[in-house]
């Protein structure tokens, strides 16, 4: 499962699904990443918004929503070592 896969790419994408009426299909608003820890024990969820409802589902990633849509750029944090920016793993 994870412990096969390049821990550095989202495995899976979180979203919030908004209900519409009149016949009209639900509105999947794209939340944030998902990536897997280096032991596949584990998920980090890296959200850009919160749903209303407080309920996220987690859709694996696909190699077309990979090309349509690559991963950000991870955040460098601060190397505690030496006083430095690194960037995240």
């Amino acid at each position: 499962m994870a412990e096969n896969r390049d821990v550095k790419q989202p495995t899976h994408r979180a979203y919030s699904v908004i209900k519409r009426g009149d016949g009209q299909d639900d509105f999947w608003l794209n939340l944030g990443l998902v990536f897997p820890h280096k032991d596949g024990g584990g998920f980090n969820i890296m959200l850009q918004a919160l749903p209303l409802d407080g309920k996220i589902v987690c859709r694996e990633v696909t190699a077309d929503d990979l090309a349509e849509n690559p991963a950000p750029p991870q955040r460098a944090e601060p190397d505690r070592r030496s006083g430095t920016s690194r960037r995240s793993r």
